[in-house]
């Protein structure tokens, strides 16, 4: 009779265990959905910060470099020069906007990084538990 409850503790631990893990699992792929949906939301609203810098720069860059050119023809530059001087501030102006926005959406600022502390430390778990 010992044995048969022995056994049956035996196999009832290792039920349970798997149980467990399977909670954990479930558990973790939760966390990994929500950090996902936030890095997500990020990324969105780092596009939107992309489209409007865009839209909003177009107009006004237009008007802006016609008045610096302006400004340049005045001060005695050729039409060409000013057009042209006017044009690469726009440009710096431009390749600022994008790179910051593009910082935003960079391979490591949308990395689940919690997800991934936890999915190590219960691998760290599993591996204890099955030893």
């Amino acid at each position: 009779m010992s044995s048969t409850t022995d056994e049956r503790s035996i196999s009832r631990l290792l039920g349970d265990t798997f149980e467990e893990l399977s909670r954990l699992v479930r558990t973790e792929a939760d966390l990994a959905r929500a950090e996902l949906s936030e890095k997500l939301a990020i990324g969105a609203g780092a596009a939107r910060l992309i489209v409007a810098g865009v839209a909003l720069l177009i107009p006004a860059l237009v008007l802006i470099l016609f008045a610096a050119a302006a400004e340049l023809i005045e001060l005695g530059l050729s039409d060409p020069l000013a057009y042209l001087c006017a044009g690469v501030g726009g440009a710096v102006v431009a390749a600022l906007l994008l790179r910051a926005g593009l910082a935003r959406l960079s391979a490591k600022a949308l990395r689940p990084i919690a997800t991934l502390n936890e999915l190590k430390r219960d691998k760290v778990a599993a591996e204890e538990m099955l030893q």
